[in-house]
């Protein structure tokens, strides 16, 4: 075996490697406690994100003034959170108040590397479905110049 060849293909080996590590983050998801319908919708979906990317997601319920009396509205808020994220996330701690603050953590159901081969196998399935149409593109041109 050529060495060259032998060089090369350790380090394809090792940028594959690369490609695939990955380190689960915790991201912040943050509610008040009078939130909007579409705000909701809008927080839920930025979650959805986190948890198909493979993320942890904290979501808290930041409590202001009188706010601070009803910690049951809270739980409800995060409860119904949890059961919206639950095709994409479980529950790993439950509500908890922290000071002014609520928060409850989810955790993805695949892990991040997972996640990211995933996404590199659908990049490369683009990618293969572009060079195929540009050949055909090409094939075409080159068959209409010669007649």
């Amino acid at each position: 075996m050529d060495y060259g060849k032998f060089k090369y293909e350790a380090a394809q080996k090792e940028k594959e490697a690369r490609r695939n590590q990955a380190n689960t983050i915790l991201k912040e998801v943050r509610f008040r406690l009078k939130i909007e319908a579409h705000d909701y919708t809008t927080k839920l979906k930025r979650a959805e994100g986190f948890l198909k990317a493979g993320d942890k997601v904290k979501a808290m319920i930041l409590f202001r003034g009188r706010e601070q009396s009803r910690p049951e509205q809270g739980v409800r808020l995060l409860r119904k959170f949890a059961e919206d994220v639950a095709e994409f996330g479980t529950v790993e701690s439950n509500p908890t108040i922290d000071g002014r603050n609520m928060v409850m953590v989810v955790a993805p159901l695949k892990s991040k590397s997972e996640a990211k081969q995933e996404q590199n196998a659908v990049r490369d399935a683009q990618r293969a479905d572009k060079k195929q149409a540009a050949r055909e593109a090409k094939n075409e041109a080159a068959a209409t110049t010669a007649e």
